[in-house]
């Protein structure tokens, strides 16, 4: 059903053509540009300005799984909820190519365009191929007429291997992952723990790319093993130098809020080693 709603809806913009009654939005050789807006380990944004139409935007970001977002920024929003199919078209100097069906959508009202992450992988391909991804819909303004909005593969090669290179050199973890961190130490000299020592290395990390924190909260706890004094202590060293780490790594001191609540709130059992250990940590909580 879906692949006959395709071939309907480009039938009916072949007839609408001769008639006069499509409205084609495309970027021509000499328009067509495609610029890497952003290009750093967070984040690899790919643009293409559509003359008279809107911009095309694809997006990806760091994280634990490769990610890809496209957005139609539209500067006329759909009024309604709007039925359109994305099509993969040979362009104009490419004569006698027949067209693909990428996937049917549907445009929400007051919304740009959303495609899904695989449809939005296979308009990368076809592009790289000298394709023309390309929109049909009916005129939300004007139901007599039909609107083909398309993507130049004009111009699209180098920036598109510059996107692709960003995109292989995002960070592994998003600020998510990192958002909300349990750091824990030894007992015997309050030094964190190998995999803790990674965790921080990991904020750090992220941190030299993005540095814009609004608000750190650290809550440093220990066990009950020695005297409520000694542990309270210790857990007020232990928020102290969680608080400069992040002061040194570029956030506003007034931004970062710390407390040691020593023996307080255990999360575990203190008679086991293991209770122990769990009871013995910092927990940070990032805001942005």
């Amino acid at each position: 059903m879906r692949l006959r709603y395709g071939a309907v809806i480009v039938g009916a913009m072949l007839s609408c053509s001769a008639s006069g009654g499509v409205r084609n939005y495309v970027a021509s050789i000499d328009q067509s540009h495609w610029n890497l807006e952003t290009a750093s380990p967070l984040q690899c944004t790919l643009t293409h300005t559509i003359p008279n139409f809107g911009t095309a935007v694809f997006n990806s970001r760091a994280g634990r799984s490769t990610d890809l977002n496209f957005v139609l920024e539209m500067k006329r929003k759909p009024e309604r909820a709007t039925r359109a199919s994305l099509r993969s078209v040979a362009p104009s100097w490419r004569p006698g190519v027949p067209a693909r069906r990428i996937v049917d959508l549907t445009y929400q009202a007051q919304f740009d365009a959303e495609v899904p992450k695989q449809a939005a992988w296979v308009m990368l391909s076809e592009l790289e191929q000298g394709m023309q991804p390309t929109f049909y819909y009916q005129d939300w303004y004007n139901p007599v007429n039909q609107v083909a909005v398309g993507l130049s593969s004009a111009n699209f090669q180098n920036s598109y291997f510059q996107f692709v290179a960003c995109i292989d050199s995002l960070l592994p973890y998003s600020f998510e992952d990192i958002a909300f961190t349990v750091l824990n130490f030894r007992e015997k000299n309050g030094e964190l723990t190998s995999d803790s020592r990674r965790k921080l290395e990991r904020i750090r990390e992220y941190l030299s790319y993005d540095p814009t924190l609004e608000l750190v909260l650290i809550d440093s706890y220990t066990d009950s093993f020695g005297s409520e004094a000694a542990n309270l202590k210790l857990s007020h060293e232990q928020a102290d130098k969680l608080k400069q780490f992040f002061v040194d790594s570029g956030i506003n001191a007034e931004r970062i809020v710390s407390q040691g609540h020593g023996e307080k709130r255990h999360i575990a059992s203190n008679t086991s080693n293991r209770g122990r250990a769990q009871n013995r940590r910092v927990v940070i909580r990032m805001e942005r």
